[in-house]
């Protein structure tokens, strides 16, 4: 099974590396984009597991404690197939 993990930085979390992107598109004269926040992907390759609620759970467990920081960071998971 695959599965797909994005992980966010929170809203009123500053994010100085979404805005030094947002000044270099604006000076590249990408002057309509406003706001930039980044953010990490991430995609798990599961073994010997078959049942997807199962592989849900395991990713859950991954994504809160080791792909994120759960003071400043979200995280969804994109799809598991």
């Amino acid at each position: 099974m695959k599965a797909k993990v994005i992980v966010r930085l929170k809203e009123g979390v500053l994010d100085p590396q979404g805005q030094t992107i947002r000044r270099s598109l604006n000076k590249m004269g990408h002057g309509q984009v406003s706001r930039v926040r980044q953010g990490k992907y991430f995609e798990l390759e599961l073994n010997d597991l078959s049942d997807e609620q199962e592989a849900r759970h395991l990713v859950e467990q991954i994504a809160r404690d080791i792909l994120s920081n759960p003071i400043i960071e979200s995280f969804q998971i994109e799809e598991i197939s």
